[in-house]
């Protein structure tokens, strides 16, 4: 009997033992291309609503405005856009996990409404001003001039730092992923936003390992993913095989985002670039749009209404340089939803057709 017990613990502890190490492969390539093959054609935006100055505006309590994003959801359906890549905010979740998930729910349930799919952040580096630590509460108003000036990474840039902190990031990630992981209004889960883009890069490394390894725990219905935005190899190397499906961002000309999407291609896999559209930069809708749909890339430009955080500004952008007098760097429309170009939305319409 103690032998039958023996082995029947054995038993089980290898079959927990196979459970784990299938939840922590990579989708194969033959997977990865029946996903692409299910799904269609995206073409959506990076998706900040007019209103919000940064991602802790869009979700926090005192902020948080489903009228705007109605309206805003309601703009992408008559483009024929299909998809939205939103950056979550760790602040809001840790101020109080149940509103957060209430609220993300209710977010994907206005995008469905109008046929948009979504695709949701955990963790960006990007700070753009002064502030590398958000708060939750009532953010600033906008700086004028000042490009992305309250800009808030998530979870920021002491918790990225301090590994002691990782614990409670682990529970953030497991508990939004659990509870959204078969849910078909996420299309994909990017786990982190441009890693290693802060004055101290190195220190974003044990946090982008966690985040896939913890990923790969829920092991969710949808696929993961982490852009590839510069030439850092290693970091490349590492980003491109450890996503199910490859993402990379590329504000640049035609030609060169052409020899870039034709790297990524390469690999195999169903490819986004989930972010572009710079005009400053050459990196225009009528120029790339036509040719990433010929391609079968999604795309996801930057953004879609202009508001709070300046967009249109260029990068680094500051007050004592106005007036501004040059093209606006992104965003398609205006405060007032009228186009920015009307050639631009007759190029989106005819290709999302």
């Amino acid at each position: 009997m103690n032998i039958q017990r023996l082995l029947i613990c054995i038993c089980v502890v290898l079959t927990a033992a196979i459970s784990a190490t299938a939840q922590s492969k990579v989708w194969s390539t033959e997977q990865a291309q029946k996903w692409g093959k299910e799904n269609p054609w995206y073409c959506g935006v990076n998706y900040i609503p007019a209103t919000a100055i940064n991602y802790t505006a869009m979700w926090d309590k005192t902020s948080f405005s489903p009228e705007v994003i109605e309206k805003e959801m309601k703009l992408m359906k008559s483009l024929g856009m299909n998809c939205a890549r939103i950056v979550m905010q760790y602040a809001v979740y840790e101020e109080d996990p149940a509103y957060f998930i209430r609220t993300l729910d209710r977010f994907l349930s206005i995008c469905d409404k109008y046929g948009v799919k979504v695709m949701p952040i955990f963790f960006d580096d990007c700070a753009f001003g002064v502030n590398t630590d958000p708060t939750v509460g009532k953010q600033p108003e906008p700086l004028e001039g000042w490009y992305a000036w309250v800009w808030s990474p998530s979870p920021g840039y002491s918790m990225v730092v301090d590994e002691r902190t990782h614990g409670k990031l682990e529970k953030y990630v497991k508990e939004v992923m659990n509870h959204f992981k078969n849910d078909p209004r996420i299309f994909v889960w990017d786990l982190y936003n441009e890693p290693t883009n802060t004055t101290m890069p190195e220190r974003s490394w044990p946090l982008l390992r966690k985040v896939f390894t913890w990923a790969r725990e829920v092991n969710p219905k949808q696929p993961i993913t982490s852009g590839l935005w510069n030439e850092n190899k290693e970091l490349n190397d590492f980003l491109a095989s450890n996503s199910d499906i490859i993402t990379f961002h590329c504000y640049a000309s035609k030609e060169e985002t052409e020899k870039v999407m034709k790297e990524h291609l390469k690999l195999g896999r169903p490819t986004i670039c989930t972010e572009w559209m710079n005009r400053v930069a050459h990196s225009t809708i009528p120029e790339i749009l036509p040719m990433l749909k010929e391609a079968h890339v999604g795309s996801m430009m930057w953004g879609l209404v202009n508001g709070k955080t300046q967009t249109h500004l260029c990068w680094g952008h500051r007050t004592e340089q106005l007036p501004y007098t040059g093209v606006w760097q992104h965003d398609i429309y205006k405060g007032d939803y009228t186009p920015y170009s009307a050639k631009e939305i007759e190029v989106i319409k005819k290709t999302t057709k």
